[in-house]
């Protein structure tokens, strides 16, 4: 099936997904667990990723669906994946379980170790994100508007730069990271997701992340701001890889919303 005509079930699925989560955020009778890598998951994460895997399993049998909550593939199979789904049912536990609603659901697909196709539905908001190959990327508001989203560019030259940054992250290593002679408004927010948008859709200069994410954090959101005209680097500004290596951890990243700015001088070598 184009990538286009799956799209709109693939948006339905997340939305569904993404009121499960909500509904127990509201409720706010759930289970919480600490995983072997010191990490929390709860109830939510693991009704929304039940959810998700079964209806992207009987939309598109023939794809195999990688979550967070289930990422225990070996490399050996997962090399035969030409195409398949990368979710994070809840991108943001942390801030799910803290109760400030910077959370969102997470859907990419990718090909030939590309993402292709991201959706990001924030549910306390209501809004959504998404992105084809070649389709643009757009937000759709909680009262159904669509807009087309491009990032910010900046044609004078640069003093200041808003970035986006984790709500738990040392503000201390993340300034340590940049040159010193420009000023930053740093803009805390909590999903990994909904941070990489705010630069998708131009009310950021960038987002930078330190510290341990998955592939699952960025597949999505790689595709929706690179449709919207930025892009996802490592901090030694290389591209990341999907599918690639055993280890499914992605390096500290950037997301660039004008790739034309001196990115080798704005970040400190590590």
């Amino acid at each position: 099936m184009p990538l286009p005509e799956l799209l709109p079930d693939v948006i339905e699925i997340t939305r569904a997904a993404g009121q499960v989560i909500l509904d127990i955020y509201q409720d706010g009778d759930f289970e919480e667990i600490t995983k072997s890598d010191e990490t929390p998951v709860t109830s939510a994460d693991l009704a929304a990723h039940k959810l998700i895997t079964e209806k992207l399993t009987a939309l598109t049998p023939d794809i195999p669906v990688l979550s967070e909550e289930d990422c225990g593939v070996p490399l050996s199979d997962r090399q035969q994946w030409q195409r398949y789904w990368l979710i994070d049912p809840l991108d943001g536990t942390q801030e799910f379980i803290a109760g400030s609603g910077d959370f969102a659901t997470i859907i990419a697909l990718v090909e030939n170790n590309h993402p292709v196709m991201g959706v990001v539905y924030a549910p306390v908001s209501g809004v959504t994100y998404y992105a084809c190959q070649e389709k643009g990327a757009w937000k759709i508001t909680p009262d159904g508007e669509m807009h087309r989203i491009s990032t910010m560019k900046r044609e004078e030259a640069i003093t200041s730069l808003s970035i986006a940054i984790s709500r738990r992250q040392d503000i201390h290593a993340v300034t340590e990271k940049l040159a010193p002679e420009i000023n930053y408004d740093l803009v805390p927010l909590g999903s990994a997701a909904l941070k990489a948008c705010l630069v998708a859709e131009g009310a950021v200069d960038c987002y930078l992340r330190l510290g341990p994410t998955g592939e699952w954090d960025t597949a999505a959101t790689q595709c929706i701001v690179e449709q919207a005209g930025g892009r996802i680097l490592s901090t030694e500004l290389d591209p990341l890889s999907y599918n690639e290596r055993d280890s499914l951890q992605n390096p500290n990243f950037i997301v660039l919303g004008d790739e034309s700015l001196a990115w080798s001088s704005i970040l400190r070598a590590s």
